[in-house]
């Protein structure tokens, strides 16, 4: 089912939902935070000017009362742009997008012309979509205990603790380890054959999907780092790597990806509250809640601005899938030593 971004205006499917009608431009909290703080710093630079003039008048109280009220609506505007309530739920974690993907197409940002293109990759179409048709929950189930038994090997003293397969990174208090070195032979009573095998199907089948929705030629596109199981409980952060829910842009934070895909390994409502996928868009914020066996994924410029609640209860699992067009960066999928 095919979906353009939800506007003021009612929903309307042009002939072809990909088409973007123009650059993609910052989210207007950040537009309207700019602003004001401007007003502010000009109404802060005339009471400072002025103030040997009016130093002890009434004149001068009136304007610092105005610049401090200036300053807390800027400050009160901003904080409450940032933490506004989700304005549309793409998908719910009681609803079972099958057999076709929910697409949304949005605005391609410039990002990606900073970069080297890649024809029958680099994204032309940009959007996000969602898929329960993917992966079976029974699936996600053995991957959920793949990560698990990884995990019980160290884990994080903050809320998130990290396992990547291809590295063999893993969280161990504050710092990573590399398990394959650490643990050597110990590794083959953790993990199967099986396992191995059923994570690259997995990646296989979700790589095809975002190829067949983008209408990419999926031979040119190559997994890249960090691909990882993720476990995110509400215990407080330890470091900066615990501190999950800044909105952030993936081709900002890592310029090889292109396309972003996430397959959730636990539900959203019963295994965890908070914890929604959520992006930020110029006309507010639109969540995907958690199913396993759920595939989100999305082309990874800033015109797909995300973060994830807090956690504030329970355990959220998921696998962060990523994919570059530059096969300079790609990597292979993992083995057993």
């Amino acid at each position: 089912m095919w979906h353009r971004e939800a506007s003021a205006s009612p929903p309307h499917i042009p002939v072809d939902p990909w088409q973007s009608p123009g650059p993609h431009r910052p989210p207007d909290s950040s537009l309207v935070f700019i602003a004001l703080l401007n007003v502010f710093v000009f109404f802060r630079g005339n009471a400072l000017r002025h103030a040997s003039a009016w130093r002890g008048s009434r004149g001068f109280v009136t304007l610092l009362l105005v610049v401090l009220s200036v300053g807390c609506i800027t400050t009160w505007m901003y904080v409450a742009s940032q933490d506004s309530d989700i304005t549309e739920t793409l998908v719910g974690q009681g609803e079972v997008v099958s057999p076709h993907p929910r697409i949304y197409a949005v605005l391609c940002s410039t990002d990606y012309e900073n970069y080297k293109r890649y024809p029958g990759c680099t994204p032309q179409k940009c959007g996000r979509a969602i898929t329960d048709s993917v992966v079976t929950r029974e699936e996600a189930q053995v991957l959920r205990r793949l990560a698990d038994r990884g995990l019980a090997l160290a884990g994080s003293e903050g809320g998130v603790s990290i396992l990547d397969l291809h590295s063999g990174a893993l969280s161990m208090g504050t710092q990573f380890v590399n398990i394959y070195r650490y643990f050597g032979d110990q590794i083959k009573d953790v993990f199967t054959q099986k396992d191995f095998e059923l994570y690259r199907e997995v990646r296989g089948r979700i790589q095809a999907a975002i190829a067949e929705t983008f209408g990419l030629d999926s031979s040119l596109m190559y997994l890249t780092k960090p691909t990882f199981f993720s476990r995110i409980n509400s215990t407080e952060a330890k470091t900066q790597h615990d501190e999950y829910w800044h909105p952030h842009i993936d081709k900002v934070t890592y310029g090889s990806f292109d396309y972003t895909s996430l397959l959730y390994l636990s539900d959203y409502g019963s295994d965890f509250s908070g914890g929604r996928f959520v992006f930020i868009d110029q006309n507010g914020n639109r969540t995907v809640e958690p199913r396993a066996g759920r595939v989100s994924f999305f082309s990874s410029g800033s015109e797909n601005l995300h973060r994830v609640e807090k956690v504030t209860w329970g355990t959220r699992y998921a696998i962060t899938v990523s994919f570059t067009c530059d096969p300079e960066y790609a990597i292979s999928d993992p083995s057993l030593p």
